[in-house]
């Protein structure tokens, strides 16, 4: 399998975020790509190589142009109006209040922003951008019928169209879902990380030709919170083609592989002749995050299942917080794969 990497994720180097009530060192780091890049090549499982870069055309097919402009912009307002400090929202829309995307950067900063967990840095729009040219590059590997690891940072699921949150400000795999479905292939996404992929939900949630099937913790009591309930089964052409599978506090990989041979059956009935797999690792027992109960081991057969599907894939990097154990997991689900 082809890994799909790039340096420039470092320069998106958050030191803290503002969660639970309290100021707290990051754990979306850059780190985390290094050691998952380190396992890949210490274990040999495939080239590693760099992407390609693709137009911002393909990036408009996922995103409105209007957060692009923004995101790419962002900093530089913001520095010039604050400093040389992380741009952080303190305000946003609430119900009995309007979305307006005009104003000074603090009041544009909360109309695209929904939480205090994604800074925007010097280095922010490098590493974003950079990210969506690593997916697309994994999804032309796909539409040529082979299997490819996007090794993306920042992450990207939480992304909608016209907000970011969740630690991602682009979604990567949704633009290279959207790059496949538009040259005539019947995408799947299937999303295992601990949080729902809420913006991939919203940006293909009236289609009928990418399905998107999400395996994750119950939002009553985890991120994202107001998206990912079973009842979300898509709307207008797209009903039908939106699964949600939330799971308790504590789910193990008995449980887990349940609710995953659920999520194959649908993307089989699906018909799809490509897949996308936004690989989120914070499933792990212990992530310091998340309260699933997933142990090592348990990747090699999540990799396993998903080759039964015997579609040309990509897995997508997304969650995953435990630095010390993500090289080892991340590479148990492609040898997995692999040997499936």
């Amino acid at each position: 399998m082809r890994t799909i990497y790039s340096s420039v994720h470092g320069a998106h180097r958050p030191s803290h975020e503002f969660e639970h009530g309290r100021l707290s060192p990051a754990v979306e780091i850059p780190e985390r790509a290094e050691r998952v890049r380190a396992e890949i090549e210490a274990r040999k499982l495939g080239p590693v190589a760099g992407p390609k870069h693709f137009p911002d055309s393909d990036v408009f097919a996922a995103h409105d142009r209007s957060l692009v402009n923004f995101l790419s912009s962002a900093y530089q307002a913001w520095h010039a109006q604050f400093g040389d400090v992380d741009a952080i929202a303190s305000a946003w829309p609430a119900r009995g209040m309007g979305i307006r995307d005009a104003g000074d950067i603090e009041a544009r900063l909360g109309a695209f922003s929904f939480d205090t967990a994604t800074p925007i840095m010097r280095g922010t729009w490098k590493a974003a951008r950079e990210a969506a040219d690593v997916a697309l590059s994994a999804a032309e590997v796909v539409e040529g019928g082979n299997h490819a690891f996007a090794l993306t940072r920042p992450p990207g699921h939480h992304a909608s169209a016209n907000v970011f949150g969740g630690y991602c400000y682009l979604n990567n795999i949704a633009i290279a879902a959207a790059w496949l479905a538009k040259k005539g292939r019947r995408v799947a996404l299937l999303d295992v990380d601990y949080h729902h992929g809420n913006g991939t939900q919203a940006i293909f949630y009236s289609r009928s030709d990418v399905l998107f099937v999400s395996i994750h913790a119950d939002p009553s009591f985890a991120f994202p919170h107001f998206l990912g309930y079973s009842d979300e089964s898509g709307a207008g052409a797209g009903l039908g083609f939106n699964l949600n599978v939330p799971l308790p506090a504590g789910t193990d990989w008995l449980k887990y592989r349940e609710a995953l041979g659920h999520a194959i059956r649908k993307i089989a009935e699906f018909g799809a002749d490509a897949l996308l797999v936004s690989l989120g690792l914070d499933t792990f027992e212990d992530d310091p995050i998340a309260r699933f109960a997933l142990k090592r081991r348990d990747y090699l057969k999540l990799g396993k299942v998903i080759a039964d599907l015997k579609l040309p894939t990509a897995f997508v990097f997304e969650g995953g917080y435990n630095v010390e154990a993500l090289g080892e997991i991340t590479a148990n689900v492609l040898e997995g794969f692999a040997d499936g």
